[in-house]
């Protein structure tokens, strides 16, 4: 890498020729080359970087909105598309607070640059308390992979034990996450689940519990969206072994499930992006962290909590950072964990959710999406060669099972995005013994037209490419619970 001619620059700072001798000459330097002594040489680039001319703000405007222009939204397409971002209504009141000056750049501060954030962050905090039925909730984490990570971690240090047990049925990228969080330290393995139910097996989960297991970590809804219902025998398994439970959770299902907490969830987490908060490209994304009111649990968490307090004037109270010693903002490199820029932002956008819908909205929309997910997935199950994967219940999504078609699941989504439809997402790569299996997600946005609309191009392309007879794949047992027309064609299947 030469070093090139120094141009004073009107909006990079120390550009100035001798400004910049005078900081060289501080560190003991004679060239910017010295800099990057440490960077071996065949790692550098050697020439100039091959950049596009400079664009005034109008053209540079055009480009941007032509770039925007190629990418096929939501708002055009309809998304049957999940795992692990998902779309739901948000109401406009959640935007307007959440872009208000005094919240927009709301991710830490101190309290005399504070507007009201600390309060809001206490709201919030209150509300996704009330929703897990949880005693204490944390400023939120990155996402949903970070908050089990650090729930995962809080065990370890709580325990001194180095193992955790995860289901097999997790999303790939969130393993990813919390394997490398919890390298190496800690060693994570794999429970497995039942193949016709995908519930957790108990028997390998018994087979695997041990005096170093610091943590059971489960979903519920799962990956694949069914709901665990042995929820209280995994929780009581855990405790026998002296291990903590720790429960991931999609909120919004909270209106209709029963929280962790009462079937013996010690930590509860799980992500906010469906309280409010708008799938963004590479955003979006926040996760929390809930726990009983309890000294040994409070204490080990990293991340900042927000309380409410008497003021010294009386009958007046402020709200502030609740044990802000145990964090590392405090403890700096001593920190049990490092916890930088945080996403309390979108905690103030779950809040003003939670307000709004409150208890009786929460449970609405659960019941909805539940209707809606399972119409959607009785429709599927009716065409040929098509079939749901699990018949235990589910919650918002579902895994369709294409395999009997012939088709690819590529195939298949390539053909629906032609058709303006994001189809489910393709399993078969990530989870290879399903065969050609996809995770189709049905909020309470979507309208029945929509889910016709799907299945309706799905016949038309199978119509094409398998013979009609392939239908009695399917069995009475698939079609227990689903619409008159799925259970007419296991009839004549029978038959």
């Amino acid at each position: 890498m030469k070093e090139r001619q120094s141009n004073v620059h009107p909006y990079i700072p120390n550009t100035v020729p001798k400004v910049k001798a005078q900081m060289m000459q501080e560190i003991g330097i004679a060239s910017i080359e010295e800099l990057y002594r440490d960077i071996p040489q065949h790692l550098r680039m050697q020439s100039e970087m091959d950049l596009p001319p400079a664009l005034n703000e109008f053209e540079l405007k055009r480009h941007i909105e032509r770039l925007l222009a190629a990418n096929v939204s939501t708002s055009q397409a309809t998304s049957f598309l999940g795992g692990g971002c998902w779309q739901h209504f948000v109401p406009a009141v959640c935007d307007e607070i959440n872009q208000r000056s005094e919240f927009v750049t709301a991710y830490a501060g101190e309290p005399y640059e504070d507007h009201g954030r600390f309060q809001a962050l206490f709201e919030y905090q209150s509300l996704v308390a009330e929703l897990v039925d949880m005693d204490v909730v944390n400023v939120p984490t990155f996402d949903w992979p970070q908050a089990a990570s650090t729930a995962l971690r809080m065990a370890a240090r709580m325990t001194g034990r180095t193992e955790v047990l995860l289901p097999a049925i997790l999303c790939p990228d969130k393993r990813m996450i919390i394997e490398n969080y919890l390298h190496p330290h800690i060693r994570v393995i794999t429970v497995q689940a039942e193949s016709d139910s995908g519930l957790l097996d108990l028997n390998d989960l018994r087979s695997k519990l041990s005096d170093q297991t610091a943590a059971v970590y489960i979903e519920n809804p799962n990956y694949f969206g069914i709901i665990e219902r042995q929820g209280e025998e995994i929780n009581r398994l855990a405790r026998e072994y002296g291990a903590i439970s720790v429960v991931g959770v999609d909120p919004i299902s909270l209106g209709v499930l029963t929280p962790p907490s009462q079937y013996g969830a010690d930590i509860v987490c799980g992500d906010l992006q469906p309280l409010g908060i708008r799938m963004n490209y590479g955003g979006g994304q926040s996760g929390f962290i809930a726990v009983h009111d309890e000294e040994r649990f409070v204490m080990e968490y990293p991340s900042r909590l927000f309380g409410i307090v008497p003021t010294v004037v009386e009958g007046e109270y402020g709200f502030g950072d609740v044990a802000y010693e145990r964090t590392s903002f405090a403890q700096r490199e001593q920190g049990k964990e490092s916890v930088g820029t945080q996403t309390a932002l979108w905690g103030i956008t779950a809040g003003v959710y939670l307000a709004l819908l409150g208890p009786h909205g929460m449970y609405e929309i659960g019941e909805t999406i539940m209707q809606k997910s399972r119409y959607a997935a009785a429709r599927l199950s009716t065409l040929p060669g098509v079939a749901l994967r699990y018949e235990n219940t589910f919650f918002k999504e579902f895994v369709i099972d294409f395999t009997a078609t012939g088709l690819t699941v590529s195939q298949i989504n390539e053909h629906l995005l032609t058709r303006n439809i994001f189809g489910g997402l393709d399993l078969s790569g990530t989870f290879p013994k399903m065969g050609q299996s996809a995770l189709f997600c049905v909020t309470e946005v979507m309208a029945k037209e929509q889910i016709d609309h799907l299945a309706d191009e799905l016949t038309a392309l199978l119509n094409k490419t398998i013979q009609p007879d392939i239908n009695c794949s399917l069995t009475r047992t698939s079609a227990e619970g689903m619409s008159e027309a799925a259970a007419n064609m296991a009839e004549r299947c029978d038959e």
